[in-house]
């Protein structure tokens, strides 16, 4: 069979089962018994299962994404793999997922999956998620597309997709725009493409950026605290179309007279920051003090892609250009500059 399909299992809800000692969903499945609830797949790929962790998505860390962007970048390099599939705990899957998004430049189909329901529970998720994202990574439409998640057999972006739930099977969602395709009859069906896609050219990570976030009445106390501790970069989820509270500006200004680049996303599930408002603690305010734009990334993206950036650079402005490149207009750049 040509097909060939790498399996990084990393843990979380999909290798779990609950202990009947504590009453609570644990990490108990081996890589072998998911895969053997994965019925018929091998009519359709070989399969070849790589072992990286057996731990919940609470565990993910900046340092171990990075570790397993380089194995998966040693593993899809293989002239013999056609694609790979990453299983990952849904809490932080789509931080994993846009990181390796960031850090790898491949063609070939790169999967991130995970499950709502662990392997007690009635409805079990785990195998058909995992179908559904082998299907998708032997796949040639899904070649030059990214990182893709592929959960309750729709695809989405990784890039674009958030956890919306606690609960349900769709939980995965793209709010901005909806999914990519999706997955019918062991088919995947594109609707659409993803354009301006980033990439970082970096070994390293910067795990020391805080991301805080904004609520009425807020004053610098948290970003002085940071500033204070040492941390390297701040992302703040701001108001509405990237307002903060006028008693955050102290702090700002602090962070970045101690060259910290500072960026400014929002609090809303859609639509992105811009300079639009005038008014003290407004978009332009920020502006003007030197804060960085992150377009329509919710703050958990932003701060893995900070990180990264942190980890290439320290220059503020190769990280402003890193997250506001081919995002605003060449006028508001212009503006910028005056």
């Amino acid at each position: 069979m040509s097909n060939k399909v790498a399996v990084i299992f990393t843990g979380g809800t999909i290798s779990m089962k609950v202990d009947p000692r504590i009453d609570a969903a644990i990490p108990a499945l081996s890589s072998e018994e998911i895969m053997a609830m994965v019925t018929n797949i091998e009519k359709y790929s070989d399969i070849e299962i790589i072992n990286f962790a057996r731990i919940p998505g609470p565990h993910m860390t900046p340092e171990r994404m990075m570790e397993l962007s380089s194995l998966v970048k040693q593993t899809i390099n293989r002239k013999d793999i056609t694609g790979v599939v990453v299983t990952h705990g849904t809490d932080t899957l789509e931080e994993t997922a846009y990181l390796l998004d960031l850090t790898i430049n491949s063609e070939k189909p790169i999967i991130v999956v995970g499950a709502m329901r662990n392997g007690s529970e009635l409805g079990y998720d785990g195998p058909s998620n995992l179908s559904a994202a082998i299907c998708t990574a032997i796949s040639k439409e899904a070649m030059n597309k990214g990182v893709l998640v592929v959960m309750n057999n729709e695809v989405n972006a990784a890039s674009e997709v958030t956890k919306t739930n606690t609960l349900s099977l769709n939980t995965f969602k793209s709010p901005e725009f909806g999914p990519l395709g999706i997955v019918d009859n062991d088919e995947v069906i594109f609707y659409r493409e993803i354009i301006n896609r980033c990439h970082i050219n970096t070994e390293k990570i910067e795990a020391k950026v805080a991301l805080i976030k904004c609520a009425a009445g807020m004053d610098s106390d948290l970003i002085n605290y940071c500033v204070d501790l040492g941390y390297k970069g701040i992302v703040i989820e701001a108001l509405g179309r990237g307002n903060v509270p006028p008693n955050m500006l102290d702090g700002i200004k602090k962070a970045i007279a101690n060259d910290m680049p500072v960026v400014i996303v929002s609090r809303c599930p859609t639509g992105r920051v811009l300079d639009t408002y005038g008014y003290l603690g407004a978009g332009k305010n920020l502006r003007k003090l030197g804060a960085i734009f992150g377009d329509n990334l919710p703050g958990q993206k932003a701060r893995i892609k900070l990180m990264l950036a942190l980890g290439k650079t320290r220059d503020i402005e190769t990280i402003r250009s890193i997250f506001e490149k081919n995002v605003y207009t060449k006028s508001y750049k212009v503006k910028l500059g005056g």
